[in-house]
């Protein structure tokens, strides 16, 4: 588990300094609606008291209950207010904290990325961020007022009735006291609670993914095994919890019933002795249980603080996480339409010990023992508008070397230049703008194939159409129901393997840039598409740099320059012809692959 140097109750409080002013509002009006409920008391006391004691007329009592009735209205407006403030205060804070968890996600390297479980923090982004609500909108406002309204009613019944006051302040401070001794127990109890949902999220995101291969390898009565052994769990915590939050519910109760039956009994006796009037023990009796209310309330809502500490542990964590870095500021020339001239200059890189690849390229290049370096003492020059093929065996460093061109893993050593200025000191945004991506396994989102072209760019149908044929993707593309504007499903799922990766060199295209690179994009495609993507990959060189990394002969013999990567070096670069003359690595690669495997 990701240590963090932030606590989860430090941080839910800090978070609580942007929402002062909603919070405060609350609280106020909280505290108004208290004060009026005060004087309501005091008018019905004060009526009925009259009525039934000393016979007063009742036009004389009509402006009590006129005022009564202004005030019960007056209370609920201020209610709708308070929740209005309230619930405003969580709303800004809840989307204040997803901003930060994305900016997070975004700013996380690859290497934090690739051993996070996608469950567990789609879990905590949602989910997670939701179980603040209760804290800001709720737990805080009453905070505060189970002091202050508590305070307001002992002010005024201590004049009156000493002893009754006298009660309230000895039993009152039980239940908070009560409520900390429970929480400590309770807020490991949500920790662990979440943390067995965050498993639970995560490993039924991961059967979703693999529902195939589960089937083909027939182990679906395996994983509902186990996932119903994860679900039993979290049920099994899930009782502990809402066990502890009925205790201490029940425990609240007790507590102010009897202090209210202790005064109530004092109060009768009183009146009988003679000791107290009427519409003093009357408003005494009225105020003893609205007096403990706003501490029961807080009891009530206190679970909502616990939730919130469980969910504040794993948001601290993603947003402790370290992240990749980059610090640079320089736009020089970048998303200008100029083809940059990109260096390398005794590259390494060495992958921590504890990553894990998604790729079986950057798996291989970091399965090694002990830790070998991915890339070492790597140095290449890409002139503008090259088109270079990286080759190599499996583990070569050929997508680790991708993976740093892209701004997505920063080099141990050695740098990367663009037209003579280090990347370090370049804005990363704009240099990742003028780049595309083409991976092997491109990611088409949920959308039409406009959305997955498009990307939030304004584009018109035009560009689309002339990027999709200069892809070889206009014929599929134009046979599909609704043409640009044909669903194609979670991750495409409605293309074939050729079909999505030309369709991602088409969006490519669509942006415009002016260096792009294109990893292993002809993998496990039959002759026919890979004929389609060489054409395709063509059109994508024109005008721009390309990088292109691949095991395929067709997509690399036409290569401006090849580079042949071996153990993280480069061992050879040139031409397919005179690679193949100087007989070296490269040379028989070529007389050892298979099918036009490299």
């Amino acid at each position: 588990m990701q240590t963090t140097t932030t606590k989860p109750l430090g941080w839910l409080k800090q978070e609580s300094r942007r929402v002062r002013t909603p919070v405060t509002w609350a609280i106020g009006l909280g505290l108004a609606s208290g004060v009026l409920l005060i004087v309501q008391a005091m008018l019905l006391a004060h009526v009925a008291d009259g009525a039934i004691f000393k016979q007063a007329p009742l036009a004389t009592l009509w402006p009590a209950f006129a005022a009564m009735l202004a005030i019960l209205v007056l209370r609920g407006g201020l209610t709708y207010a308070v929740e209005h403030f309230a619930f405003s205060a969580a709303s800004t804070v809840k989307l204040a904290v997803r901003e930060r968890l994305m900016r997070q996600l975004q700013a996380l390297g690859l290497v934090w990325q690739r051993g996070a479980q996608t469950g567990d923090v789609v879990n905590t982004v949602t989910d997670g961020v939701e179980h603040l609500e209760a804290y800001y909108a709720r737990y805080l406002p009453q905070t505060a007022l189970a002091a202050l309204i508590p305070l307001a009613i002992l002010a005024v019944i201590l004049p009156i009735d000493w002893v009754s006051a006298l009660i309230l302040m000895v039993t009152a401070p039980l239940i908070p006291v009560f409520m900390i001794f429970i929480g400590k127990g309770a807020e490991k109890l949500n920790q662990r609670q979440w943390r067995r949902m965050g498993q639970l999220s995560g490993h039924f995101l991961d059967a979703l993914q693999g529902l195939t291969t589960l089937k083909v390898f027939n182990l679906g009565r395996r994983e509902a095994r186990l996932i119903e052994r994860l679900s039993d769990e979290y049920r099994t915590s899930t009782l502990k919890v809402l066990r502890l939050a009925f205790v201490s519910s029940l425990v609240l109760e007790f507590l102010a019933t009897v202090s209210i039956a202790l005064v109530a009994v004092l109060i009768g006796f009183r009146l009988l002795w003679g000791e107290l009037d009427f519409e003093s023990g009357f408003l005494v009796l009225l105020l003893a249980p609205e007096f403990y209310l706003p501490l029961r309330n807080m009891g009530g809502v206190y679970h909502a603080r616990m939730e919130a500490l469980g969910a504040a542990e794993r948001i601290v964590e993603l947003l402790d996480a370290p992240t990749l870095e980059w610090t640079g500021t320089r736009r020089d020339g970048l998303g200008a339409g100029q083809v940059p001239r990109v260096e390398l200059a005794g590259l390494g890189y060495t992958y921590p010990a504890d990553d894990v690849a998604s790729d079986d390229d950057a798996t291989a290049d970091k399965a090694q023992a002990p830790r070998k370096p991915a890339l070492d003492d790597v140095s290449l020059c890409i002139a503008p508008g090259e088109t270079v093929a990286v080759v190599g065996p499996s583990g070569a460093g050929k997508s680790t070397l991708a993976l740093i061109l892209l701004g997505l893993l920063r080099p141990d050593r050695g740098a990367v230049s663009v037209d003579g200025v280090a990347l370090d000191e370049i804005d990363i945004t704009a240099w990742r703008e003028s780049l595309a991506w083409v991976p092997q396994q491109p990611r088409l989102f949920f959308g039409t194939v406009r959305d997955n072209l498009c990307l939030e760019q304004n584009v018109d149908d035009a560009t689309l159409w002339r990027a999709l044929e200069q892809a070889q993707a206009r014929e599929f593309v134009a046979s599909l129901p609704q043409g640009l504007d044909t669903p194609l499903g979670e991750r495409g799922v409605r293309l074939s393997g050729g079909e999505a990766q030309r369709l991602a060199i088409a969006r490519a295209l669509v942006r415009n840039a002016s260096f792009v690179v294109a990893d292993e994009v002809s993998a496990h495609l039959d002759a026919d598409n890979e004929r389609a993507l060489v054409k395709a990959l063509k059109a994508l060189g024109k005008g721009r740099s390309l990088v292109v990394i691949a095991h395929r002969l067709d997509t690399v013999r036409h290569a401006d320059r090849i580079v042949v990567l071996e153990d993280g070096r480069v061992r050879e670069q040139g031409s397919h012809d005179e690679l193949l003359a100087a007989g070296g690595l490269y040379a028989r690669l070529v007389s050892g692959a298979t099918g036009e495997a490299l």
